[in-house]
């Protein structure tokens, strides 16, 4: 597909500096852009490919001040990076249409299913007994969907996903490739002779609506009640989620994280990659929390970024890496005032003489 600069402009709300009619027919890097490419310039990093990119179009923020001139036409929005999303978002709906319908063989749907207009079921998925399929929702290959699930209008379940019996999933929900929503929590009672008795899990997980759940994530159903995925989370590969742990609306954490059982994240907040959470403690909303930190007790206070193991104030911790690199000189001024202080020492002894 075509489109050109005024196009881009009129979807997005852009402002454009250049030619109008420039077109584009592909997406690209802007350091790896070809003619007829559109980019997207949002990090400082990368302006240095601005002047020299062979796009087409580049999208940017209103506010950059240019350093030199560009060839390409330039289309100047609020938030380039927003922008942009928005309209790989627009060109997949594009070509992806209206998604696919139907169902494949072989795959088994047990009788009583209650399933909406414009399913669409992939070859040996598995759907049990009790479950409730609404309007559009995708189910790609190999997926398994036990006893009593609800998934709502309009969600994916890519292949080899498995949801276990009783959870829900809400409207707009992706879930990818081996995800595993409501295996048992890890509960097990010790015993006098040091053997461990598995408590049963009798709760589920509730995954609200326009969450986007990456591949090989694992979320454990509840002991009693419900693990709680909030509406608009977003969370990586790779992820596990405990029994009984609630994430609050609009929070996105990054892979490898591990949040154990019973803890509490409020709303917005951001979890960096390979992060781990102790259970039972409370996240106030807005938590930041650094890559491969250690949270290890509650944050009550809101929007506080924390970093380190265990994890601490993050301003606190850039002042005390900032002492820690200049150890060595201050070791050696150290070294000059004790030197200064024996000579000093010397010279008020010998004068006593």
């Amino acid at each position: 597909m075509q489109f050109t600069a005024a196009q881009i402009a009129n979807l997005i709300g852009g402002r454009i500096e250049g030619n109008p009619e420039s077109t584009i027919n592909r997406i690209d890097k802007i350091e790896e852009a070809t003619a007829s490419s559109l980019c997207f310039l949002a990090n400082p990093k990368y302006e240095e490919y601005l002047y020299s990119t062979k796009a087409s179009v580049v999208i940017i923020n209103e506010d950059r001040t240019l350093s030199a001139p560009v060839t390409c036409t330039l289309i100047r929005v609020k938030d380039a990076y927003a922008s942009f999303a928005f309209l790989l978002k627009t060109y997949n709906q594009m070509v992806a249409g209206e998604g696919k319908t139907g169902i494949e063989s072989p795959s088994y749907i047990a009788p009583d299913v209650q399933m909406g207009k414009d399913v669409y079921v992939g070859a040996f998925s598995y759907i049990s007994k009790g479950c409730i399929i609404e309007d559009k929702v995708q189910i790609y290959p190999g997926c398994f969907i036990g006893e009593n699930v609800v998934i709502k209008k309009h969600s994916i379940l890519y292949p080899q996903a498995k949801i276990y019996h009783d959870c829900k999933i809400g409207v707009y929900t992706i879930i990818h490739a081996g995800v595993v929503i409501g295996s048992d929590g890890f509960g097990f009672a010790p015993q006098a002779d040091g053997s461990y008795e598995k408590v049963p899990q009798m709760g589920n997980v509730v995954v609200e609506d326009y969450v986007e759940i990456g591949a090989n994530t694992t979320i454990d159903r509840a002991t009693m009640g419900s693990t709680k995925i909030g509406k608009g989370v977003k969370l990586d590969n790779l992820i596990q989620i405990a029994h009984n742990v609630e994430i609050g609306e609009s929070s996105v954490i990054a892979a490898q994280t591990g949040i154990s059982g019973s803890t509490k994240l409020g709303k917005n907040c951001m979890v960096g990659g390979q992060v781990g959470i102790v259970g039972h403690i409370h996240l106030a909303d807005g938590t930041k929390i650094n890559a491969q930190s250690g949270v290890s007790k509650s944050i009550t206070q809101p929007n506080q970024a924390v970093t380190g193991s265990p994890a601490y104030d993050y301003k606190s911790s850039l002042k005390s890496q900032a002492i820690f690199r200049n150890l060595p000189n201050l070791g050696q001024k150290i070294k000059a005032l004790e030197e200064e202080l024996k000579l000093l020492k010397e010279q008020f002894l010998s004068s006593k003489i």
